[in-house]
């Protein structure tokens, strides 16, 4: 976060109990900032509690009950990772694990959802032992620095295709290359570059809060002119008790079928390079990286963002993850867990006060989302190229990160191109075990044809 907003901001007493305990003072940040931060990482996730509902609704999950499960899991995995990792980091239900549930799992290979949620339950109890048992530290030890260091620059390209794709600026093309411009006429694209640029010019004069103030300015333009966005209410009293409730229906005997199981590994060993890498990239961006490398405090992020799925098979929803929207908040200035905690206690709220979701469109916080995904490509200069096989391997990443939508695919990529170029080069002496065993793991897991 620039110096200038950390002056303009009213710090925290040091003698704070807030300040202590979140070390906010410590990591050089404000008590403004986190709250600021906080509202920026909501608002740019909040979409989740529309989209989640209507993809799993497509598979014959009630959509008011997966609504209210989708804000308990984001409310409980925030928390988890503010109050306890004290990570600016916000945790939901990952869209493409839920995209998986749905259509693939339930859809696709015809699986009841009882036995759906009991999958995601055992996934998020291995993921959960993976983690504590440290192997997910082991995979990010063991992660080269080209390639931690192409992984967030292949999520920042990634943010602006799911921001440019949110609003139709960048749209499937029915004939030639996979994409085309939009309708660059439609409001939504305009109020988005417009925004885009808004947000650029405010970070640059340091504005405390530039980010966030972007998104309400446009959610305020939508309410005013823009039809879609209406006013659908303030409150509404969800019905936990109800037959339609997913909470607790969940078959964990059903999905320990050998049918089921290899599902369950798959979610796993996706789950362990996507969200391991996403929350080394948001750690990154956050400067939550200590001198060797490691995310600080990153054992309790791993177990934070694995206990999550376990919760979400109890309540019925997708598996859990870091969201990538998360470095919308660093980006604000967001580094202690109460960004994380600010998030968690407004995805509490959002259980009472659902109607509010539908004030806040796509176009408001694309231009967050494209804006850190600008900032994540600064990593480019992170890559040590007098190493050139460790930096070609992180490009590759990167590169197939954004051409595969896919961030576990990236990573294999460029696992894959670091073994081969340093055996190619004669530099197999650099080589640590650990890489090829992962590197082997990985190229066994797709060749399986298990990789989702």
């Amino acid at each position: 976060m620039k110096s200038e907003q950390t002056l303009a901001a009213p710090a925290v007493p040091a003698s704070s109990l807030l300040d202590r305990y979140f070390s906010i003072t410590a990591r050089g940040s404000t008590l403004r900032q986190e709250v600021i931060a906080g509202l920026t990482t909501f608002l740019a996730m909040v979409y989740s509690v529309i989209v989640v509902p209507n993809m799993l609704g497509a598979a014959g999950f009630d959509p008011g009950a997966v609504f209210v499960a989708t804000c308990l899991i984001a409310s409980f995995g925030s928390l988890l990772m503010g109050l306890w990792a004290n990570l600016p980091m916000a945790i939901g239900c990952a869209i493409s694990l839920t995209a998986f549930t749905a259509f693939s799992m339930v859809l696709g290979q015809g699986i009841s959802i009882p036995v759906t949620l009991g999958a995601i339950f055992l996934m998020g109890v291995v993921f959960t032992l993976v983690s504590v048992t440290g192997v997910r530290q082991w995979v990010l030890t063991n992660l080269p620095k080209g390639i931690a260091h192409g992984t967030g620059i292949g999520i920042g390209l990634f943010l602006l295709l799911i921001a440019t794709n949110s609003v139709h600026l960048i749209v499937a093309n029915d004939t030639g290359l996979p994409v085309k411009l939009g309708d660059i006429h439609s409001l939504p694209v305009l109020a988005t570059v417009i925004g885009l640029a808004a947000t650029i010019g405010l970070e640059r004069r340091g504005v405390p809060g530039g980010i966030l103030l972007v998104i309400i300015a446009l959610s305020v333009f939508g309410l005013a002119f823009d039809p879609s966005v209406t006013y659908q209410g303030l409150f509404a009293l969800p019905d936990l008790m109800s037959d339609k409730s997913l909470i607790g229906q969940l078959d964990i005997m059903g999905a320990l079928n050998p049918v089921v199981l290899p599902i369950v590994l798959a979610l796993v060993m996706t789950a362990i390079f996507d969200a391991t890498g996403t929350i080394r990239a948001v750690a990154g961006q956050a400067e939550l990286l200590d001198e060797k490398d490691n995310i600080v405090g990153g054992g309790k992020a791993l177990t934070s963002d694995s206990v999550s799925s376990i919760f979400a098979g109890t309540v019925g929803g997708a598996p859990a993850a870091v969201y990538i929207e998360s470095a919308a908040g660093t980006a604000a200035g967001g580094k202690t867990g109460l960004t994380a905690t600010i998030v968690g206690v407004l995805f509490l709220l959002m259980v009472f006060l659902a109607p509010l979701s539908y004030l806040v469109p796509a176009y408001a916080t694309a231009p967050a989302l494209m804006y850190v995904g600008l900032l994540m490509l600064s990593n480019v200069t992170k890559l040590n190229f007098d190493d050139k096989v460790d930096a070609m391997a992180g490009l590759t990443c990167a590169v197939f990160i954004i051409l595969s939508c896919n961030i576990v695919t990236g990573i294999m990529l460029g696992f894959v191109t670091l073994v081969i170029g340093r055996l190619a080069s004669g530099e197999w002496r650099a080589l640590k075990p650990g890489v090829l065993a992962i590197t082997i793991g990985l190229v066994v897991f797709y060749m399986g044809g298990w990789a989702i």
